[in-house]
């Protein structure tokens, strides 16, 4: 995959609207411009946002939004919180990570439900499960934290050495093109709605081993952030943007067929049609299994930061309580 770091600017409102309040009715709410950085070029995952483009959610709640992906995602929790983006897409372990680490990010929204990273083979291996990877080559994108999540696997499964009886290979994000060229004999960090689908497609089908399913603590893999800041000082924008947000995703989720032509449509070149039409069948179940649409629990939160914590990703325990508020879904799905 090529990161790429133009914008995709989306334009909701007439220029002569912009910044200026709307003019039937002195109680409507002001037109406000805000920014979206996301975690990664668009994809499947992504759909529920350009839906909600597409349908006028945004604008119904009188805003006007700029999305784009950074030069380096990496930085969209420090971007968020220091105030040079408004709101951004993320991973719940990053979120905690950086909390960890003093930066003011809060989750305000759960996109997908559980994790997407998993362990992948191809099927010609016959490797089916983690202690199948015992003195096997496994790659992985040299992030840090997938070498625990490796490590809490192989246990799980009954491989008391753990990573050590493996060999870790950095093949950086050229995951699929390093099995399918016999370099290694399995990878983590793949996801099951891109790799997988990718190397199907080229004629080589692969076992998928979800983290969830050896050990791994149950999280959030995308979720909507916003800073401490804009929680405490612009609540009624974060409300409104969260409205937009969850009826995009309801939509798409109800419908995945049309909002992944959509996407389609409105990134155009950018983005895989063969890789996420079948993606977002596999995602979109993924958005929908909290109830309302975007619902995260104390219990995922908490579990996987004391994992952190057990697994020295963090060096003192994260209030799990802090990183995440379900306020603004609570409003916005009338519950």
């Amino acid at each position: 995959m090529m990161l790429r770091g133009k914008k995709w600017v989306l334009w909701l409102l007439a220029p002569l609207l912009l910044g200026i309040a709307v003019a039937c009715g002195g109680g409507e709410e002001e037109v406000v411009q805000v920014q979206l950085a996301l975690d990664w070029y668009p994809n499947a995952n992504h759909t529920g946002l350009y839906v909600a483009f597409e349908r006028g959610y945004f604008e119904d709640e009188n805003l006007e939004v700029e999305m784009y992906t950074p030069s380096d995602p990496s930085t969209v929790n420090a971007t968020v919180a220091a105030g040079s983006d408004d709101f951004g897409i993320n991973y719940q372990p990053d979120v905690l990570i950086a909390r960890s680490q003093g930066v003011p990010v809060v989750s305000i929204a759960g996109i997908v439900q559980h994790p997407l990273n998993s362990v992948q083979s191809l099927a010609s291996s016959n490797i089916t499960r983690p202690r199948d990877l015992v003195g096997k080559k496994v790659g992985y994108p040299g992030i840090p934290t997938n070498e625990p999540l490796l490590d809490t696997m192989l246990r799980f499964d009954g491989v008391e050495e753990g990573l050590g009886a493996v060999e870790l290979v950095n093949v950086g994000f050229n995951l699929a093109e390093s099995l399918i060229d016999d370099r290694v004999d399995a990878c983590i960090g793949c996801y099951f709605s891109h790799e997988s689908i990718l190397m199907e497609n080229q004629g080589y089908p692969v076992n998928v081993m979800r983290l969830e399913n050896f050990g791994v603590p149950d999280y959030y893999e995308l979720v909507l952030v916003t800073s401490e800041d804009m929680l405490e000082e612009n609540p009624d924008i974060v409300q409104r943007f969260v409205r937009a947000v969850t009826r995009g995703y309801a939509d798409a989720a109800a419908d995945p067929d049309t909002a992944i032509e959509i996407l389609l449509s409105a990134a155009g070149e950018d983005v895989d049609a063969d890789i996420e039409r079948p993606g977002i069948k596999v995602i979109a179940p993924l958005w929908t299994e909290g109830a309302p649409v975007g619902w995260q629990t104390e219990e995922k939160w908490a579990n996987f930061a004391q994992w952190l914590l057990d697994n020295n990703q963090v060096e003192e325990a994260v209030d799990a309580g802090a990183a995440f508020t379900n306020e603004f879904v609570e409003e916005a799905s009338g519950q």
